[in-house]
C-alpha cells in the first residue's frame, strides 16, 4: 500500500506553528531553539539517491557542492535556501536541491549565506554575490549557471542579479525562484486573502522577519532587498513557481508582471492548493516531483543541455 505524502509539508508547518505558539521565547536571541526547529524541514524530503555532497569554502562563504552521479560538471545551479533570512541552512535544503540538480543533470552549489538578525541586509546578497563570483573564478561560464532558490532564497535569485549588474559582472543564464519572498512591505492582497489557507506564514510573521532582515535602519523599498522596486530590465529569463494557498502568492505574481513589463522572458506556474515551498516533499509527493520536473525541463535549454 502506498502512502499519500501530499500533505506532509502542510502538516509539518502546522506542527511548527503549534510549537512556536507554545514557546514564544524561542523568538528571543540567540534563536537557537527556533533554528533547530526549522532544521527538521528536510524530514518531508526523500533522499534523492546517487548524489554526493561535499562542503566547500566558496570565497569565504560556507557552501555545499551537490553532485548527482553522471551530472555535467560545467553546468551549475547556484542554490539559495529559504528560511526568512533568519533560519534554514545548506542542510535543510540539501536533499531538495539534490532532487533538482539530479533532474537537471547538473551540479548545484548551495550557498550558506549569513543570517539575520546577527547579520542584516545586505549581508545575505553580499554572500550570494560572493558565491556567484567564486563560481565564475572556478571557470564556470555565466551562461552555464542558473540561480534557484525558495522563499528568501527566491528573492536572492533576483537581488543577486541586480547586484551583479551594478558591479558590471555578467549575469547568469536563468533564474528559478519558487515561492519567492520579495515584498518586504507585505502589502500583497494574498497576505489577506490566503491567510486562512497558508499553514506557515501570516502578515505579522512576515513583518517580523522583514524587520530582522532589514535591521533598524533598513528600507523596505530598497531595490536590493525588495526587487519590486528595482529596474528588472536585462535580467536572465525567469521561471517562477508558487503555491496557490500561500500568502506569498502575490509576491510571485507581482514579480512576474514586473519582470515581463521590463522585457524579461517570464514563465509563472501557480500550483493550486499547494503550500509555501511545497517542493520540499520531493521524492514523496507527486506534485512536488512534477514541479521539479517542470523546473528541469525549463532550465536545461537555457544551460545548453538537451
Amino acid at each position: 500500500m502506498s502512502i499519500d505524502h501530499s500533505d506532509d509539508v502542510k502538516k509539518l508547518y502546522q506542527s511548527w506553528g503549534t510549537t512556536m505558539a507554545e514557546h514564544p521565547e524561542m523568538f528571543e536571541p540567540p534563536l537557537t531553539d527556533w533554528r533547530e526547529l526549522i532544521e527538521t524541514w528536510p524530514v518531508v524530503t526523500a533522499e534523492p539517491g546517487a548524489v554526493d555532497y561535499v562542503e566547500v569554502d566558496a570565497g569565504g562563504v560556507p557552501a555545499m557542492w551537490v553532485t548527482p552521479h553522471g551530472a555535467t560538471q560545467d553546468r551549475v545551479l547556484l542554490a539559495l535556501h529559504g528560511g526568512g533570512f533568519v533560519t534554514g541552512s545548506i542542510y535543510t535544503h540539501r536533499k531538495l536541491f539534490g532532487h533538482i540538480a539530479k533532474a537537471v543533470g547538473a551540479r548545484a552549489l548551495i550557498a550558506g549565506y549569513r543570517r539575520a538578525p546577527e547579520h542584516v541586509h545586505p549581508a545575505q546578497v553580499d554572500d550570494a554575490l560572493t558565491a556567484y563570483g567564486w563560481l565564475l573564478d572556478q571557470g564556470i561560464r555565466p551562461e552555464h549557471i542558473a540561480f534557484t532558490g525558495d522563499s528568501s532564497g527566491g528573492g536572492l535569485t533576483i537581488t543577486t542579479q541586480l547586484r551583479a549588474r551594478a558591479a558590471n559582472r555578467p549575469l547568469p543564464a536563468a533564474a528559478m525562484p519558487f515561492s519567492p519572498w520579495v515584498d518586504m512591505e507585505a502589502i500583497g492582497e494574498s497576505m489577506e486573502t490566503k491567510k486562512d489557507t497558508d499553514a506557515l506564514l501570516q502578515k505579522e510573521f512576515a513583518d517580523s522577519l522583514a524587520g530582522m532582515f532589514l535591521g533598524p535602519d533598513g528600507d523596505a523599498k530598497d531595490p536590493f532587498a525588495n526587487p519590486l522596486y528595482a529596474d528588472l530590465s536585462g535580467l536572465a529569463p525567469m521561471y517562477i513557481q508558487v503555491g496557490g494557498d500561500e500568502v506569498n502568492l502575490d509576491d510571485a505574481t507581482r514579480l512576474a508582471a514586473q519582470a515581463e513589463k521590463a522585457g524579461v522572458a517570464v514563465q509563472l506556474d501557480v500550483f493550486d492548493g499547494e503550500q509555501h515551498t511545497f517542493q520540499m516533499a520531493a521524492g514523496r509527493a507527486p506534485r512536488a516531483d512534477e514541479a521539479i520536473r517542470r523546473m528541469a525541463e525549463w532550465v536545461r535549454p537555457h544551460l545548453g543541455l538537451h
